[in-house]
């Protein structure tokens, strides 16, 4: 357990539609921030008087240059304040009041500030240099909460605001850290565990104030925040891009179930060995942050090769990692796509000596694939666009390989088709098929590593065509349980890891 609070900030265009917000966030919350800047005068007036709350309320004015929405300038809000402020907030001791950094040098235009509990922020928006150490010694102070907040892009962006956080705990200071963004996500989470005076969240995915808050609902069952402590084990996803990761609603769910003192966050990042060197490994690392180990999704899975002390036999003849233990400070390499992606396939499809099979696809998963249909005798063809890389996975393995399977029937040629290609995942790519029903008649199974959605565009085809076919989600979930264990010891509650990922799904 930490001292932190919980914040849902909730943010409306009128009066009614705040209060209503205020109402259900009071359920939940240790503390409802109301953010008045996008109401005009008559809607302020009007939320004011329907203010009294259960729960603590932190006032908010945010303009537009500080990421809010608020037009009004500097003297705009000091008439706010004072007009609406000094009437409704000096005897009121469940209201908190959030102070830019800007109005500091007008305090003396508000001489009733020293009777309220303010909360000083600045914030760096997008394309500005954060000046950390001025903004720490501009905002924390004996007599106030400090906020400092930063727009991220990688996971190792937010170190900088992280040591803010350390240094305010060594000098007993209070401080809210944020790192807004994917990429920050991990403080939001973390941050109450380490000190943070409070963390901010959405009251509903959909409904987020700021880049990169989490619903409430996430952070409190999910993730589990108010339980986390400094002995928590630290997990994580490392990808170019971890918003499309259900990774931390199956592991999570995983590590609740089993009853262990463990969290798994996003780790997003464009540079592998950076994050590793910057913060895993204890000999460079400027952070601590008790990490135990990862999951490695694209396009990570073999440039983490060169930055891990051991890699194992599978891993090492795949030429791709996705999961990382670390023991006494090694971090060894493991590959379990490919004990996920075969026993899901011979489950459904029994013995696969002398299978044809077309594997669409060059990456880290199509890797796993073939190496794992070779050691089944399974006899491999590639199709990819990538010729570099469909050229280096047929030497490596010693299958076949192909440009394209345009308006081919491929039943003539094989018995399945694997699709390892993002082709079909939710969003642009979603109404799309590597192959139609009308190529996919006669074969015997096809299998779509995709598993958002969970029926894809493809398996509708096969569906179409009469083939049976498996889910990505199949796959996912045995790499998982496969993960679980290697981290853990532990068999892997597999039941509530699916229950979890087709929860989010459905989301």
């Amino acid at each position: 357990m930490n001292n932190g609070k919980i914040c849902v900030s909730v943010l409306a265009e009128t009066a009614e539609e705040l209060v209503a917000l205020l109402r259900r966030a009071e359920e939940v919350a240790d503390v409802v921030e109301m953010r008045f800047d996008a109401l005009d005068g008559e809607g302020i007036r009007n939320a004011f008087e329907q203010l009294a709350s259960s729960k603590q309320v932190l006032i908010t004015m945010r303009p537009t240059e500080q990421g809010g929405r608020s037009q009004r300038d500097l003297i705009e809000r000091i008439g706010f304040w004072n007009e609406y402020a000094l009437h409704a907030l000096i005897d009121h001791s469940a209201i908190w009041i959030d102070h830019e950094h800007d109005l500091i040098a007008e305090k003396d235009f508000m001489f009733w500030l020293d009777q309220c509990f303010v909360v000083r922020s600045k914030h760096y928006l997008q394309g500005q240099i954060a000046d950390l150490n001025l903004a720490y010694e501009t905002v924390v102070s004996d007599e106030e909460v400090g906020k400092i907040a930063v727009t991220t892009d990688d996971a190792t962006d937010a170190i900088g605001i992280w040591k803010a956080l350390l240094r305010a705990g060594e000098e007993g200071k209070r401080l809210i850290p944020i790192a807004m963004g994917e990429a920050g996500k991990w403080t939001r989470i973390l941050g109450p565990a380490y000190g943070a005076f409070l963390t901010f969240a959405a009251l509903e995915t959909g409904g987020e104030t700021a880049a990169g808050q989490i619903s409430i609902e996430d952070m409190t069952d999910t993730y589990r925040v108010r339980e986390l402590d400094k002995q928590t084990l630290v997990y994580g996803v490392i990808a170019g891009n971890t918003s499309y990761s259900v990774s931390p609603w199956m592991h999570n769910a995983a590590f609740k179930a089993a009853g262990l003192n463990s969290v798994f966050v996003p780790l997003q990042t464009t540079d592998v060995g950076a994050l590793i060197n910057r913060m895993v490994r204890p000999e460079t690392r400027e952070v601590e942050l008790n990490f135990a180990g990862f999951s490695v999704t694209n396009p990570h899975k073999e440039t983490i090769i060169e930055f891990l002390d051991e890699v194992d036999e599978t891993a090492s003849e795949i030429g791709a990692v996705n999961t990382v233990m670390i023991e006494d400070g090694r971090l060894h390499g493991y590959n379990t796509d490919a004990h996920g992606f075969i026993s899901t396939l011979k489950a459904k499809a029994g013995d696969l000596n002398g299978s044809r099979v077309a594997v669409f696809g060059a990456g880290g998963a199509a890797r796993a694939c073939v190496y794992s249909l070779v050691k089944e005798r399974a006899a491999v063809t590639v199709f990819a666009r990538n010729e570099a890389k469909a050229a280096a996975l047929s030497e490596k393995f010693g299958v076949a390989r192909e440009s394209s399977a345009c308006e081919r029937r491929m039943a003539d040629d094989f018995d399945i088709v694997v699709n390892t290609t993002p082709l079909g995942t939710s969003g642009s790519n979603s109404g799309y098929a590597i192959l139609s029903a009308d190529q996919l008649g006669g074969l015997r199974l096809v299998y779509d590593l995709v598993y958002n959605p969970q029926v894809t565009t493809l398996m509708r085809e096969a569906e179409a065509a009469g083939v049976p076919a498996i889910s990505g989600m199949e796959m996912l979930i045995a790499q998982g349980a496969k993960q679980f264990e290697i981290w853990t010891g532990l068999d892997a509650p597999v039941a509530e890891m699916r229950a979890a990922v087709e929860k989010r799904l459905s989301e």
